[in-house]
């Protein structure tokens, strides 16, 4: 008997305040397990109760009052939950799970990678600096037994690495999440570690992928300056159980609404 599962990893920009449209996406795309950030919202505080009438049972959560925060929900049972703490600094950027699918513990990992402040320069800007050296983190961990196994790593990544993921890229080149100096890193990352960017697998390179809309624009699907802020990578053991990958985009314009859009992603055995 086949098994499939579905996944929606989200930007949600505050849990407790977009709970309604959460409730939507639970409703209109009924996903087995859901990876938000940046929830905002300290352990003790998290809306576990609505998420366990929704049938969410089982929650791995790491947050904080009123900044970051990561949070794993599942329909399935979620074992060897791992909270890491990047860069030692007490961010709540990072929870790693175990789902069964198809016989097999799933490794989830769930990230929230910092943003980098406005000056794309470590020396004069100390959250540029953060946003490196929690990648170089990355990359030292997330290869070798991390990778030879079925896993998959999906959250804001804060980069957009290629040319259209960006609404401009001459634009962009020097606007932090697309700079040189984060897209090589983000790639280097990614290869070094085996990863897949599944995304990319179902949108071609020369098609136009966005994941996040500013708040700042009147009319922002008019205007239409997007950037793929949000990911989904999988190791190679998981590659040929990856069916699909769909941006919600419609959510971004949802009463209330996340800058972020949820991204979809289909496993199959």
């Amino acid at each position: 008997m086949s098994d499939q599962l579905k996944l929606v990893t989200w930007n949600i920009n505050s849990v407790r305040l977009r709970m309604p449209i959460v409730e939507q996406l639970i409703e209109d795309v009924a996903p087995d397990v859901i990876c938000l950030q940046e929830t905002k919202c300290p352990d003790a505080n998290f809306p576990e109760k609505a998420f366990r009438a929704a049938g969410y049972e089982h929650m791995a959560i790491h947050g904080q009052k009123g900044y970051h925060g990561v949070a794993t929900l599942s329909k399935r049972p979620l074992e060897n939950i791992e909270k890491r703490d990047f860069c030692n600094v007490g961010d709540s950027r990072h929870v790693a799970a175990d789902v069964p699918f198809n016989g097999m513990a799933l490794r989830v990992h769930n990230f929230y990678v910092p943003a980098g402040g406005d000056e794309p320069d470590r020396e004069i800007n100390p959250k540029f600096a953060h946003k490196l050296d929690f990648m170089a983190e990355m990359k030292a961990w997330l290869q070798g037994p991390e990778t030879g196994k079925p896993a998959v790593l999906v959250g804001d990544l804060n980069v957009a690495p290629y040319e259209h993921d960006v609404w401009s890229h001459k634009q962009l080149l020097k606007v932090v999440s697309h700079t040189p100096v984060e897209t090589e890193l983000f790639e280097d990352v990614r290869k070094t570690g085996g990863w897949l960017d599944v995304m990319r697998q179902f949108t071609p390179m020369e098609e136009k992928l966005y994941t996040w809309w500013s708040y700042r624009a009147k009319d922002w699907s008019k205007a239409d300056k997007g950037r793929r802020l949000d990911h989904v990578w999988v190791s190679a053991p998981l590659g040929p159980h990856i069916k699909g990958t769909e941006v919600l985009r419609e959510a971004r314009g949802w009463e209330k609404p996340s800058d972020h859009a949820p991204v979809i992603a289909v496993f199959e055995a």
